[in-house]
């Protein structure tokens, strides 16, 4: 069957998405985690540098890899909205990587033991990602005025990471979501192996772990409130925006053993997401009387994010400076 893609008024594409397609998507999605979890990380192991960067690249070849099927089901401009969301997805992701590393060092989970945490930890992203993209289509759809709003708060967030306190620390501990789920889950201060619950005395307990991975989850939510609506900025697609966030996501845990220990190096990270962040915004909030081709949005989040990553590598923190600790967070956002 012939899928037709045409663009709207507001200059977005419009997809015949047929079910068999979702039913691929979340074939691969599917496959790829089982991959992950059953043959790749059978056996609880501690992640290394090497290991973590071919993962990585892993990752981003698929990532990438699925913009050729989206360039075969439905054209060009489907594909460009398609990078554009991953681009922005995955730039966005990189505080989230830096905010797990203050998580687990707080909580002293043992390196073999991360990638497990972070494997459900991703999982239920998945799930909450989906949530919120299919919300937000649906509420563009029906209320127009909704766009001003996403855009405003994309503005607000790009405003607080650049007047974010550098020095502000983030103390896991002082939660009041992990609080309440310490006095309502029977848990042990011990940890049993990889596991999230044990038996005790007859009695099933939560491990430390499983407060690890609810402050995963919660941090994800935090993060999706930005990034969903920043997607929603390149594409109303739900197959394109869930698809671009589903294989950057998938990319993350590689990613976090690749650079929780660089957070230091990335000093220019915060204004360049910032930027992105802004751009998207001010796009949404502009469509109706200005309409930017999708593969300027592709271009304008690809070179400030490259500029940003230059930038730091060019023009590193000075000696004198106080070394980075990972207990400080890489922006306001979390």
């Amino acid at each position: 069957m012939t899928v037709l893609a045409v663009e709207d008024a507001s200059n977005f594409v419009d997809l015949t998405v047929e079910p068999w397609h979702w039913a691929v998507l979340l074939g691969i999605v599917l496959a790829l985690l089982l991959v992950d979890l059953l043959v790749l990380h059978r056996e609880a192991h501690e992640i290394t540098p090497r290991e973590a960067a071919v993962e990585t690249a892993a990752w981003v070849s698929i990532g990438l890899g699925f913009s050729v099927l989206v360039w075969l089901w439905f054209g060009g401009t489907a594909t460009t909205e398609y990078l554009s969301g991953y681009l922005v997805e995955q730039s966005l992701s990189v505080d989230n990587v830096f905010v797990w590393a203050i998580i687990l060092g707080y909580f002293a989970v043992p390196a073999m033991y991360q990638h497990r945490v972070l494997f459900w930890g991703i999982f239920g992203a998945l799930v909450l990602r989906a949530t919120f993209i299919f919300a937000g289509v649906a509420l563009i759809e029906r209320f127009d005025w909704v766009l001003y709003v996403f855009g405003a708060f994309l503005l607000f967030t790009a405003a607080r990471l650049l007047l974010a306190d550098e020095d502000e620390q983030i103390d896991p501990g002082n939660s009041r979501f992990l609080r309440l789920v310490r006095r309502t889950v029977p848990s042990t201060p011990e940890l049993h192996g990889p596991h999230l619950f044990t038996k005790i005395d007859g009695r099933r307990l939560a491990t430390p772990l499983f407060a690890v991975l609810v402050l995963v989850e919660l941090t994800d939510l935090i993060f999706a409130v930005d990034s969903v609506p920043a997607v929603l900025a390149v594409s109303h697609e739900q197959f394109i925006v869930f698809s671009s966030n589903a294989f950057a996501i998938l990319g993350l845990r590689s990613m976090y053993f690749l650079l929780a220990d660089l957070q230091g190096r990335f000093r220019f990270l915060q204004q360049g997401l910032a930027v992105i962040l802004a751009f998207v915004g001010v796009k949404m909030m502009i469509a109706e009387w200005v309409e930017l081709p999708t593969w300027i949005s592709l271009a304008v989040i690809a070179v400030v994010l490259a500029s940003a990553i230059v930038a730091s590598w060019r023009f590193p923190a000075a000696p004198a400076d106080e070394p980075v600790d990972v207990a400080t967070p890489a922006s306001g956002r979390g």
